[in-house]
């Protein structure tokens, strides 16, 4: 049985995934590993693009079935003993799957571990958090429209939070390591979350069996964030609100009926 298990989940990203794979592909991790790659039903030469990578074993759908179920497809058909979702929009250099597997086995205690993860530039991506509700929503917004204007004291404030190790409440799926065991026990990944936020509820699964969820920079991943959505951002946004709703319905229902209100009067819903 491999050690590792790696999960990309694909959809009409044929170039990205043509680069995440050959990173994985130059530089192997040391662990004994596989990687599998489901494919979204994507109609742009994906699937062929993964087939041509030798050691890579793609398992096509025949509909988007969503990032969520896609990913527990794989976990389903795979038997490593740790799991990494890895996101197609990833470059991984030499080294670093390696640096984040032997963290995470070096304390019994964790269940989840994340990398740092910066943008093509190099600038880090806050890629973890707390546990979504309102007014962490509407602080964590506040503070992504300062990051995304380059704000100086919003950046160092990142630079600072992402050089350093901690225990978090989630961490970003784009790049997320984990015990085969403990992600059986939390039920896998929740299918009602089409797209966005079922890291964040996978992760509070995870802690609710008494396990942690580490940020840790002892390995650094490049994500090229939201380049599959680039293909259909209109049915992306909507996918988005409906993964908050499903999530607010979980997770605090009482503000459900609030939030679902406003968002119809924005016109989002």
């Amino acid at each position: 049985m491999n050690e590792l298990t790696i999960v990309i989940v694909s959809f009409n990203a044929r170039a990205d995934l043509a680069v995440c794979l050959a990173s994985l592909r130059d530089a192997p991790p040391l662990a004994a590993h596989d990687i599998v790659v489901v494919d979204n039903a994507s109609t742009d030469g994906s699937v062929e693009a993964a087939r041509a990578v030798p050691g890579v074993r793609v398992v096509p759908l025949d509909r988007n079935v969503g990032f969520a179920a896609a990913n527990n497809v794989a976990i389903r058909a795979t038997y490593g003993e740790l799991i990494l979702l890895l996101n197609s929009d990833t470059i991984v250099p030499p080294g670093a799957i390696d640096a984040l597997v032997a963290r995470l086995r070096r304390d019994p205690s964790i269940g989840v571990a994340g990398p740092r993860l910066v943008d093509a530039d190099g600038t880090p991506e806050l890629s973890f958090g707390q546990m979504i509700s309102p007014r962490v929503e509407w602080r964590r917004k506040g503070l992504q429209r300062q990051i995304d204007r380059r704000h100086v004291n919003a950046m160092d404030w990142v630079r600072n939070e992402t050089s350093r190790e901690h225990v978090v409440d989630w961490v970003s799926g784009a790049c997320l390591l984990v015990r085969r065991r403990d992600a059986v026990a939390a039920g896998l990944l929740d299918e009602r979350f089409f797209l966005y936020t079922e890291d964040v509820d996978f992760c509070h699964a995870i802690r609710k069996l008494g396990r942690k969820v580490l940020f840790t920079p002892v390995a650094t991943i490049t994500h090229l964030r939201g380049r599959s959505r680039l293909s259909q951002p209109e049915a992306s946004r909507q996918a988005y609100r409906r993964s908050h709703v499903a999530f607010c319905e979980k997770h605090h229902p009482m503000w459900a009926p609030a939030f679902k209100l406003y968002l119809r009067l924005k016109g989002e819903l």
